[in-house]
């Protein structure tokens, strides 16, 4: 039974994706220092609750098992119980699905205020539409995370802060160190695999070191034949734990990255990131957190962007986004940020 002692807890709902979780850590480290009389239970999944150590010891991860005991109806009630017993006195849903609508609605019943982020669905088709666009930049997800907070009554100040970055005060390093992270969700957001690696073999002969970062078989696969076709290349994919990937990331000069999770993994660690934009672009609110669009490579063709999220194939079958990038120009990118921080 909760007594007055206890703290007050604010729940924050984000479980999927890993790239979407790792965009709120910066969000509720802040909340977690700016407010230490709350307790913040950040509703996620198994292995993302990794991403928020190091936060303020007033963040609780609680994990929700949708593959297990919260699968299905029951299972989303038998999670919805188990909340309830933990004293919770606001909820933040950066999730907007129907499991969270459902958690949220459990509480506003209540009487819990419940505060859900706004997706902007009506500019998103706008802006992703075939004619006609409009190309005004979305508000960042950050920002809408903040909003969040705001309308519970818990404003966020500026600047963020991460747990991360800690670990990017060991650089510079004698010979520069660049994670290329080449892979995404979906295929219109992957720059295609035979340019990615001139751009490593173009990297890798200029004396750098350069990791690899993926997972799943069919990555590591092609990584690992990579890392043996070009010298000082090595293959990290599938090596190492979600925690000691972010520590090798924050030990970076640079990554490169598609619009994918190693982007928002990179910008958490302090790193700066050569981003690499095809059916997205930044304009969608998903750059990462302290990243600068000049450090992106997006063609920003008429065509783009051509959807919020990623999608399987080209709608109009070139595909010219990602394909009329140069390896030359990721490349000069890489180079000028370490000439810029040398």
């Amino acid at each position: 039974m909760k007594t007055d002692s206890e703290p007050r807890s604010i729940l924050v709902i984000r479980t999927s994706a890993l790239g979407d979780v790792a965009m709120t850590v910066p969000v509720v480290c802040s909340l977690a220092r700016q407010y230490p009389e709350r307790r913040v239970l950040m509703l996620t999944q198994a292995p993302f609750d990794q991403l928020f150590r190091g936060c303020p010891p007033n963040v609780v991860c609680v994990i929700a098992d949708w593959k297990g005991r919260h699968s299905g109806p029951m299972g989303l009630a038998r999670l919805v119980r188990e909340l309830s017993r933990k004293g919770i006195s606001a909820v933040a849903d950066l999730h907007n699905v129907p499991r969270s609508w459902a958690i949220g609605a459990y509480f506003r019943l209540r009487g819990i205020p419940v505060a859900m982020v706004d997706k902007g669905r009506r500019k998103r088709k706008a802006l992703t539409r075939p004619k006609h666009k409009d190309v005004r930049p979305q508000k960042s997800y950050l920002l809408r995370y903040t909003d969040v907070m705001e309308r519970l009554g818990m404003p966020v100040s500026q600047p963020l802060a991460s747990p991360w970055p800690a670990a990017h005060a060991s650089r510079p390093q004698p010979f520069p160190r660049i994670g290329i992270a080449p892979f995404a969700r979906y295929a219109t957001k992957t720059y295609p695999a035979e340019l990615m690696e001139k751009v490593v073999e173009a990297l890798a002969a200029q004396g750098y070191q350069v990791f690899l970062f993926g997972g799943g078989k069919t990555e590591r696969e092609i990584l690992e034949q990579w890392e043996a076709r070009h010298a000082g290349c090595t293959s990290v994919a599938g090596k190492l734990p979600l925690v000691e990937e972010l520590n090798l990331m924050g030990r970076l000069d640079v990554m490169v990255s598609m619009d994918s999770a190693n982007m928002h993994l990179a910008s958490l660690a302090g790193v700066p990131v050569v981003s690499v934009w095809g059916s997205t672009t930044p304009q969608c609110g998903f750059l990462g957190w302290g990243q600068k669009e000049d450090c992106a490579v997006c063609l920003h063709l008429p065509c783009q962007p051509c959807s919020i999220g990623g999608r399987e194939k080209c709608p109009l079958g070139h595909f010219a986004c990602m394909k009329s990038i140069s390896p030359d120009a990721i490349v000069r990118q890489v180079t000028r940020i370490l000439s810029a921080g040398a």
